[in-house]
């Protein structure tokens, strides 16, 4: 019985994926990502259109699993442990992975790139509204959800791009500023 091209695709863009996770995005090249894969150029380019579109797949199943990781969390007991499990969720483990590749793509994206620039957009629509959800649950308020995931997440992007050049217990005193201010707000 021949393999369905569909799933077949599905699992390459599964572990092109996790090669970008684990390698970025800045000088991916088909003929090493194919051999890591155990595949061929030529039939990577079966599968997707060209490397733009595989590098869409790849920010797009990202995306899926940063979503997924934030669905995830536990229900926080208030908004303050709301930023508390976000801002530990993402400096570990797949979730701290995707948003490298997420910010490696927006910076490209920045400059108007192709893919990079229509993707990321509709990656940051999709967090953005996960961020809200997991806001409004630890009892942000509905009408406030938008906003408040909007100043979250500058904030914690702001802390990713500079964690190699900052102090961890600054950081954390950011994170613990944040939350106690937006606690305060209501």
């Amino acid at each position: 019985m021949p393999e369905d091209p569909s799933s077949r695709r599905d699992l390459l863009a599964e572990q092109a994926t996790d090669y970008a996770l684990e390698h970025g995005l800045i000088g991916l090249s088909l003929r090493p990502l194919a051999a890591e894969l155990g595949t061929s150029d030529r039939m990577l380019l079966y599968h997707f259109a060209d490397k733009d579109d595989l590098v869409a797949t790849i920010l797009r199943v990202s995306n899926d699993r940063s979503v997924a990781a934030l669905e995830a969390l536990p229900t926080a007991a208030d908004l303050a442990d709301g930023v508390r499990r976000l801002w530990q969720a993402l400096r570990q483990g797949r979730l701290e992975q995707c948003q490298r590749l997420y910010v490696e793509a927006a910076a490209l994206g920045l400059f108007g790139q192709e893919p990079y620039a229509s993707v990321v957009k509709e990656a940051n629509d999709r967090w953005m509204a996960a961020l809200a959800r997991h806001l409004e649950a630890a009892g942000c308020r509905r009408e406030a959800s938008t906003r408040t995931a909007n100043l979250v997440e500058s904030v914690m992007v702001g802390l990713l791009l500079d964690q190699p050049l900052s102090e961890a217990d600054v950081q954390a005193r950011v994170v613990e500023d944040l939350a106690a201010a937006l606690s305060a707000a209501g």
